[in-house]
């Protein structure tokens, strides 16, 4: 062999070699990226996964407060019904006071108007706190009408109180009606 001969072989033969070692770096390349792809879908997919596990239990923890709220106002129609009620025995016995002679009729009305009270009070029924002379608060109470003020301590506070307001639960089911000073 020429040298020549052996100069072409051996740059054939490096070739070859610089011809492998590029395509063991791609398919090195090839690799790392299909690893690289499948890394990343993993990682989104993961992400997903999250997000959607994340997502039901905000879910189940929103229906739960519902279904609690719903059980614990789900008589409040009937409350609302029964309000006119309460108010009317309390001016029956308003009026019964002023009548003496009615004292034993008095009594049974008042026995009744008591468990009836007691009875809303256990399924979560409460007056609202109202006293005259609070400052009024258009988010809490409800005005019937503005009277003159007798004094100008009154002036803006509530004078009288003509419909207590209740709660059931924390649910306001019926604003105070009052009167307030101008």
């Amino acid at each position: 062999m020429s040298k020549k001969d052996k100069n072409e072989l051996e740059n054939e033969q490096v070739e070859s070699n610089q011809a492998e070692t590029v395509e063991a770096e791609e398919q090195v390349v090839e690799e790392q990226t299909n690893e690289e792809k499948l890394e990343a879908e993993v990682k989104q997919e993961k992400d997903k996964f999250l997000r959607l596990f994340a997502e039901f239990e905000n879910y189940k923890r929103r229906t739960a407060k519902e279904r609690i709220e719903l059980f614990s106002t789900a008589s409040e129609d009937v409350m609302k019904t029964l309000l006119p009620v309460l108010d009317d025995f309390e001016r029956a016995l308003t009026h019964i006071e002023d009548d003496k002679e009615a004292e034993e009729l008095r009594k049974g009305v008042l026995l009744i108007y008591q468990k009836l009270i007691k009875t809303l009070e256990l399924k979560g029924l409460k007056p609202m706190e109202v006293n005259k002379g609070d400052v009024f608060n258009a988010d809490n109470h409800e005005a019937i009408t503005q009277i003159p003020a007798p004094n100008d301590d009154m002036k803006g506070k509530i004078i009288d109180i003509v419909e207590k307001g209740y709660l059931l639960g924390e649910k306001v089911i019926r604003f105070p009606k009052v009167v307030i000073g101008q």
